[in-house]
């Protein structure tokens, strides 16, 4: 139920009167497991607090912490119980991240690390991060250089895909709907975070294009004919990086 999410009134016999006591959602960091088995109401509970940083209960509003993330799964295989996210939620996740198997050295990793803590007595501690070093690295990665060419190129991939059928006749018949403006911005922060990353002052080509498939993924619709042929929405976004010129 949304409540479950959000919180609910409680109402306090010892001064007869209603408490809200807040939910999940109004933590710093949120991870919806198997994101689509929630049902609608659950669904636009979540949207609202992505989309507008707030949770709304009966007639009163709650504004949620400055600091505020939701990560999410979906289980690719399994669609039985299950509902499809909106298209206006989707656009609120910044990436969609394909997780596939392990590679063999990661799971022998794996396998040695659950084992460990199996037979460890000492729990598993982590140095935590104060929420002002997470607020200034985010204005360091908004303070790298982006070269005017490249903002030019960084939202000419975009516009791409919503006229597809300008670059190539078969790309726009695999676009039934291309990607918002959401994505521009998101596409912006990723590359700029990717260069940080790299440990770099500057955004490069290849700090776009690394991004891009997480960036696109989950903000292009396919067509019915792209779908009945096999097409991925991996191989629409490699297409088009295939088409826009590099500057």
């Amino acid at each position: 139920m949304p409540a479950d999410i959000t919180g609910t009134d409680i109402y306090r016999q010892q001064t007869s009167e209603f408490v809200f006591e807040k939910g999940p959602l109004f933590h710093n960091l949120i991870l919806a497991d198997e994101i689509n088995r929630a049902p609608a109401k659950v669904q636009s509970a979540l949207l609202e607090a992505m989309a507008e940083r707030q949770v709304t209960v009966g007639k009163t509003t709650y504004p949620l912490p400055d600091l505020f993330m939701v990560m999410a799964t979906q289980n690719p295989l399994e669609q039985e119980g299950t509902y499809p996210l909106p298209e206006a939620q989707l656009d609120r996740f910044l990436l969609h991240l394909n997780i596939d198997y392990p590679a063999a050295q990661t799971e022998l990793e794996i396998l040695r690390l659950t084992r460990g803590e199996a037979l460890s007595d000492e729990k598993v501690t982590f140095s935590p991060i104060s929420q002002q070093t997470l607020f200034e690295a985010r204005k360091k990665v908004l303070a790298l250089h982006l070269a005017e060419p490249l903002e030019q190129y960084l939202v000419q991939l975009i516009i791409a895909t919503r006229e597809a059928a300008k670059l190539d006749a078969q790309l726009g018949a695999w676009i039934e709907l291309g990607a918002s403006p959401r994505a521009t911005i998101a596409l912006d922060k990723c590359a700029r975070a990717h260069a940080w990353l790299q440990q770099r002052d500057f955004v490069t080509p290849d700090d776009i294009q690394a991004v891009l498939h997480d960036v696109l993924r989950h903000r292009i619709i396919l067509s019915y004919e792209a779908q009945a042929d096999g097409i991925t929405k991996d191989q629409v976004i490699s297409r088009i990086l295939e088409l826009v010129p590099v500057p």
